[in-house]
């Protein structure tokens, strides 16, 4: 950090943690502003660590899931996508290894691919202004089918091929929307 940016920095004062289960930790904070002022309720969570997979299969058809989204009350179209599962139990903070190993899990249970081909775009918060959680998005290529789907139980999702025109259609009509698939999309599109 910038010598110049310290005195940009929130002073945690109190933090109670309101819901703390395998799912979330959503918190309510107090913090003293940089000005010596101090704001509350000011609130957090944490969530799993996620992977979003840009996948493509041998006739470079793109592979997404179509699922009901709660936050939004929708059927959604995006990539396939899910949770870090970590041994330590903890939500936030995992390895190269463990995000790669959920991108290749999550990729064939939703849609019964895999694939050899495999390109770590970025690792980013997922929302920075009130969360810790990381997304970390992956290309995987030439994805071959191996199995049918083997979903979780909370998991009812189809799996449609689209081309790369048709994506960008529906991102352009608001029928992608998922923003960090989305950025995830155009990461993939300048790594070509």
């Amino acid at each position: 950090m910038d010598n110049k940016d310290k005195d940009l920095i929130w002073e945690e004062v109190s933090t109670e943690h309101i819901v703390q289960d395998e799912w979330i930790d959503f918190r309510r904070h107090a913090f003293r502003f940089p000005d010596g002022n101090i704001f509350e309720p000011y609130y957090t969570y944490s969530r799993r660590d996620y992977v979003v997979i840009v996948a493509s299969d041998v006739d470079g058809r793109y592979l997404c899931v179509k699922q009901f989204r709660q936050g939004i009350r929708e059927v959604t179209t995006e990539f396939p996508a899910g949770g870090i599962e970590k041994k330590d139990g903890k939500q936030s903070g995992s390895s190269e290894d463990d995000a790669l190993a959920a991108a290749k899990r999550e990729l064939e249970e939703e849609t019964g691919y895999v694939s050899d081909e495999w390109t770590h775009l970025i690792t980013i918060p997922s929302n920075a202004t009130i969360a810790d959680n990381l997304a970390y998005i992956y290309v995987a290529r030439n994805c071959r089918k191996v199995s049918g789907q083997n979903l979780d139980a909370m998991e009812f999702l189809n799996v449609e091929k689209y081309d790369a025109s048709e994506i960008e259609e529906m991102i352009q009509n608001g029928g992608f929307k998922q923003a960090m698939h989305v950025m995830a999309w155009l990461m993939s599109l300048r790594r070509k």
